[in-house]
């Protein structure tokens, strides 16, 4: 009987070292793809936090852009509402103002057009410049027009007009006329003022 015993154990001795031999790699196996696994997660981690922070990126750039052209709109708007800021003596004076072509000493020319956008103000333009102006109140009575930002101002009286350049301090275009400057023009030349200084004693 021990004889049997001991013939079946070497019978099948073989088979239990197979089997224990193929059981060692299948453990060690297990813990390589078990290592890899937390890896793939940090991978998709990572790929996840990307994915998210581009909106904030997005969301911020178009707040930032917002933001800006809501301040543009209201600096254009309070140079809109400057614009329209004309008094009613200025409004009267502008409607004063004479218009067209006129023709200046030199063969120089001045145009004056009524700004059809922004009641009250006028283009004032000539050979290498043009100036946006509005009417300026004076105490001597004579018509004035001024571009503030180009420093330049336009006088018109009864029997003439001239463009002055006061930052440069300079006298643009003069004896510039309209027809009825002419036609007064004409009459002080025909009819002179009296000098005020004759028949004073002057020992």
């Amino acid at each position: 009987m021990k004889t049997l015993v001991a013939a079946a154990l070497i019978a099948i001795a073989p088979a239990i070292a197979m089997a224990q031999t193929d059981s060692k790699p299948a453990q060690k196996a297990a813990p390589k793809t078990a290592a890899k696994a937390p890896a793939a997660k940090k991978t998709t981690t990572t790929a996840a936090k990307k994915t998210t922070a581009a909106p904030k990126k997005t969301t911020a750039a178009n707040s930032s852009r917002t933001q800006l052209k809501s301040a543009a709109t209201q600096v254009a708007t309070g140079f809109a509402a400057a614009e329209a800021a004309l008094s009613p003596t200025e409004l009267a004076l502008a409607d004063t103002v004479a218009t067209g072509r006129m023709p200046c000493e030199l063969g120089a020319f001045v145009d004056i057009e009524k700004d059809v956008n922004s009641p009250g103000r006028f283009h004032v333009s000539g050979k290498n410049f043009k100036y946006h102006m509005q009417p300026v109140t004076t105490s001597t009575g004579a018509v004035r027009l001024e571009d503030i930002k180009a420093g330049a101002v336009w006088v018109q009286i009864a029997n003439k007009s001239m463009l002055l350049n006061q930052k440069q301090g300079q006298r643009m275009a003069d004896e510039c006329m309209n027809p009825n400057q002419v036609a007064v023009a004409e009459a002080m030349k025909k009819n002179p003022q009296p000098n005020l200084l004759e028949g004073l004693n002057t020992k």
